[in-house]
């Protein structure tokens, strides 16, 4: 059973999720997906339900959508990969429940520090792009940006997806 952090980030659509899927799925040991997205329209739940069946029957689910630390810290175990997809979602989750993003992001970097297992965690770059026309969105870049540097920093490995294509940021050894 792998143990160890690895974090995958990626533009949209740069087969990030595909990858960290893939990795986890070569692994022996229980799969659990926590997931942290909601479905607040007919698309997000039709993506939700696709997901969830790409998946297959090895993998245990967990809505986290806000608790993501507890949910790391519940879930595991020396015997478990779990696969966290997003955590670009979960910043903009924390942004509409006006959390404290900073004790948040905090709480994170202890649950994957104090890991026993392996952890696979996915998130958006939302940086490379130009910069935001307004307040909010500004905001929000800062915030995931936060955020994956922290993961970056707390994680054994990090890889940048392109186009289907792995670069790697940081490796393990």
């Amino acid at each position: 059973m792998p143990s160890g952090t690895l974090f995958v980030l990626g533009g949209a659509r740069s087969g990030k999720s595909r990858y960290a899927q893939a990795r986890a799925e070569a692994s022996a040991g229980k799969l659990i997906f926590i997931a942290t997205a909601q479905a607040f329209d007919a698309e997000m739940t039709d993506r939700i339900v696709q997901h969830r069946a790409d998946r297959g029957e090895r993998w245990s689910t967990v809505e986290a959508p806000l608790d993501l630390a507890g949910a790391i810290a519940a879930h595991d175990a020396p015997d478990t990969l779990l696969l966290v997809d997003c955590l670009t979602l979960w910043a903009s989750n924390l942004m509409f429940d006006e959390r404290d993003i900073a004790y948040e992001t905090e709480n994170l970097g202890s649950a994957i520090g104090g890991a026993r297992g392996g952890i696979i965690l996915v998130a958006n770059e939302v940086g490379l792009g130009i910069v935001p026309d307004n307040a909010l969105a500004r905001r929000f870049r800062d915030v995931a940006g936060s955020i994956n540097q922290a993961v970056a920093a707390a994680a054994d490995e990090a890889v940048m997806m392109f186009a289907g294509l792995p670069l790697w940021l940081k490796k393990s050894g």
